[in-house]
This record gives structure tokens, C-alpha cells and sequence, in this order.
């Protein structure tokens, strides 16, 4: 009797350790999915700098907006190790060599953007929250998307380029002002979509 007991026990205990894994990692897997489709959607060139413009940039906001910052950081280092692994996740279907590429520094600083954005963001609107309290969500999304997504990833991907190509540092970040207009863009839509779905979901 003690045995099938002891049995029935760690089998409900697997299946809650099985639930449990499901419940904190499917979110994760998600949004690495999606930033490998937001890279295979397409690419737009930008005279001037090697690195082109993807939607990539607005799914990682996404994920630091939406996801815990355990969820968002895990979600960014799967990405990045499918891409390390030779799986072609990057933009142009690129994989290992992007991470040592012009493109590199970006990559890498997706995974500390995320962090920062997802710990910087603050509390989620309510489901019963009014017009006023969704709205300052919003703008506490923007500035955290806009700190980590922006000036932290900007940062990574300014300096790793300048080292690799040899460019000056001014030379690189006034390349890519197209870059950060873009996503400043970016950091408006997902911030507004996340406030809105936030509150849907509560």
C-alpha cells in the first residue's frame, strides 16, 4: 500500500511539475517563435549602415512589455541560442555568423533591452481600469521601451559595430538615426497595443 502510494504521489507530482513548466515556458517559446517571424517577414535596407531594418526590434518591446522579465530574458536567450545553434533565425535567414557580424551587437543587446524594459514598465493596467489609468500605462510603457529597446540595444549595437568595422562611433549612431526613429515609432505601437491587451486580459 505504501509503494502505490508513494508511486500515485510522484506521479501527481510530475504532472504538477509538468504543468507548472508548461504554464512559465510557453510564453517564452512564443515570443521566440515570433521574432524569428518577425525577421522572415522581410528586411528594409538603409544606405549607409549594414543592418537592415526588421519588425524584430517591435516584437522584443512586445515581450519586455508583456512577459515578466524572467519570461522576456528567456524568451530573447532562446532566440539567441537557436540562432548560435545554426538555425537560420535572423534577419535574411542568417544564423551563427550574424552573431559576429555588423549586426551583432544588436542581437546581444536584445537580451539586456528586454530586461530592462520588462523590470522598468511598472504595473499593468486593471481590467476595470479607467481611460486615465490605462493611458499613463501606456506612457510608462513608452519610457520603458524607449529606455531598454532603444538606448539599451542602441548601445550594444553601436559599440560591437564601430569595434568590427572600424567605423567611428559618431560615424555608426549618425548612420542609424533612420534605426532609431523607426523604432521610437515602434516603441508608440506596442506600447499602446500592450496597455490595451494588458487591460483585455485582466
Amino acid at each position: 500500500m505504501q509503494t502505490s502510494h508513494t508511486t500515485a504521489s510522484n506521479a501527481t507530482t510530475t504532472v504538477s511539475f509538468t504543468r507548472r513548466l508548461i504554464a512559465v515556458s510557453w510564453k517564452p517559446v512564443m515570443f521566440a517563435a515570433l521574432l524569428w517571424l518577425a525577421s522572415a517577414a522581410g528586411e528594409i535596407p538603409i544606405p549607409g549602415t549594414p543592418v537592415p531594418i526588421t519588425l524584430q526590434t517591435f516584437v522584443v518591446m512586445l515581450a519586455g512589455l508583456m512577459l515578466s522579465w524572467r519570461q522576456a530574458g528567456s524568451a530573447i536567450a532562446l532566440y539567441l541560442v537557436a540562432g548560435a545553434a545554426g538555425l537560420p533565425v535572423f534577419a535574411g535567414g542568417a544564423s551563427t555568423m550574424a552573431l559576429v557580424g555588423p549586426s551583432a551587437g544588436f542581437l546581444i543587446g536584445f537580451l539586456p533591452g528586454v530586461v530592462v524594459t520588462a523590470l522598468l514598465k511598472g504595473k499593468a493596467a486593471t481590467h476595470a481600469a479607467g481611460f486615465a489609468e490605462t493611458a499613463l500605462a501606456a506612457i510608462r510603457y513608452f519610457a520603458a521601451s524607449t529606455i531598454g529597446c532603444v538606448v539599451v540595444v542602441y548601445a550594444f549595437g553601436f559599440l560591437v559595430q564601430s569595434a568590427l568595422t572600424g567605423a567611428p562611433l559618431a560615424a555608426v549612431a549618425l548612420a542609424s538615426m533612420g534605426f532609431v526613429a523607426g523604432d521610437v515609432v515602434k516603441a508608440v505601437v506596442a506600447s499602446l497595443a500592450a496597455a490595451g491587451l494588458a487591460k483585455l486580459g485582466r
